[in-house]
């Protein structure tokens, strides 16, 4: 269910902001944050001349498929898993450029970071979409539902240059639904109160698990809306298409969704990454900002017990070019200072000059610290660890502020998103 096209008439705009006033989101905790045509959006992003023409990603052999479409190639009927060769039918002065999978789970990684500093309970379902359930940060962010959506959209783009869209909603299924329906590029908000009104117009086909083979069934029984469902009485349905498919779907016609969100979380490697609100030039700016990265990771490292043998920055420019550089310690750590002196030294001879939108370090090759020797170069046997232990004692009981290298008291450069360190 992804093109309001197809919708009963009015009923999109109904649940979207109107004069900047978004529909009653209490009780909506349940976000679907999908990514827009998300392939192509990022081969336009790092090719800006491609946003006015049609774009299709995929295999663009004799066999290959369409892995992405933005949405000038689909208005000519292109789609997601059409053969390359349809689609070249269909469009045949589009670009098509061949996927480059490793840029788009770059992109996954940091936009997935955004989730996971607004809420830790997030569940991806693939590298573009992701449940959020967001109940738990509101008094913290002190934002509603659709408010964090919105800040979740701006974080997006202002990082990654590639929009996304969002639906809140009470349940999950109505979340996904949401988004789908206000794509691209949009957000829709379900109140609570008035899930029925917004789910029963809808084709049977906006039913989760309801393909064109289920649909078809169903509209032979007269079951054309998802009030049809609703309305049947549920030992009729279960006598037509059976009792496990009759007992989900007349649930969900009911508005009944009581899946939670399972945030996946795998301790592969932990980071943090900033955005800046004007592109930064001066290297000694640059480098008090990895300062403060590596004390952001290094912290959390320590809170888990964590130790990591691989440093790795990564630096996005002002056109969006994006390199990473890494290096390998002979030993795990969780210093910051060793940390930082790694990523500064990455810095000054692996990263050409120019202007800098993004700057992040990254912690990869985790360890439980209790299992791996430690080594902490150029310091004494009792020397920067237990600085820095002292430090997060201090800071867990007095604030986040109350111990800071003193590089870090000086004023830093304006930022547009700051993450705390996440796994990924």
């Amino acid at each position: 269910m992804g093109r309001s096209a197809n919708l009963p008439r009015g009923l999109v705009d109904r649940f979207r902001a109107r004069d900047g006033v978004w529909p009653d989101d209490t009780g909506c905790r349940m976000l679907h944050v999908d990514m827009d045509a998300f392939y192509a959006s990022v081969e336009i992003r790092e090719r800006p001349e491609l946003e006015s023409v049609p774009v299709v990603v995929g295999g663009i052999g004799g066999r290959g498929v369409v892995c992405s479409a933005n949405y000038l190639a689909r208005e000519y009927g292109v789609r997601s898993a059409m053969p390359t060769a349809h689609a070249r039918r269909l469009a045949p002065h589009a670009v098509y450029l061949p996927p480059q999978f490793d840029l788009y789970q770059e992109v996954s990684r940091g936009v997935m970071a955004i989730f996971r500093d607004i809420t830790p309970l997030v569940e991806p379902l693939s590298l573009d979409e992701a449940f959020l359930d967001v109940g738990g940060a509101l008094r913290r962010l002190g934002l509603t539902p659709g408010g964090v959506g919105e800040l979740i959209r701006s974080r997006v783009f202002e990082a990654h240059g590639v929009s996304c869209s969002v639906g809140v909603a009470s349940t999950k299924f109505l979340a996904k639904l949401a988004s789908g329906m206000c794509k691209p590029d949009g957000m829709m908000v379900v109140p609570a109160a008035s899930s029925l009104e917004f789910l029963h117009p809808l084709p049977v086909s906006a039913l989760w698990g309801v393909g064109a083979k289920t649909a078809a069934r169903l509209e032979e029984l007269g079951l054309e809306t998802v009030a049809d469902v609703a309305a049947m009485p549920l030992p009729r349905l279960r006598r037509k298409i059976g009792v496990a498919l009759a007992e989900h779907l007349h649930a969900l016609a009911a508005g009944v969704d009581e899946r939670a969100v399972v945030p996946v979380s795998r301790e592969k490697s932990l980071g943090a990454e900033e955005t800046f609100e004007v592109d930064v030039v001066d290297r000694a700016l640059l480098r008090r900002e990895l300062l403060r990265l590596s004390e952001r990771s290094t912290g959390s490292l320590r809170a888990k017990g964590l130790v990591g043998r691989t440093v790795s920055i990564k630096v996005r420019f002002g056109d969006f070019t994006t390199i990473t550089r890494s290096r390998t310690l002979p030993v795990a750590t969780d210093v910051t200072q060793e940390v930082y002196r790694v990523a500064t030294e990455l810095l000054d001879t692996q990263v050409p000059p120019g202007a800098v939108r993004l700057i992040g370090v990254r912690i990869e090759g985790l360890d439980n610290a209790d299992s791996a020797q430690q080594l902490i170069f150029d310091a004494p046997e009792r020397g920067w660890r237990e600085a820095e232990q002292a430090a997060d004692q201090a800071r867990s009981r007095f604030g986040s502020l109350a111990v800071r290298p003193a590089s870090l008291l000086r004023d830093s450069p304006e930022r547009t998103a700051d993450f705390e360190p996440k796994p990924e």
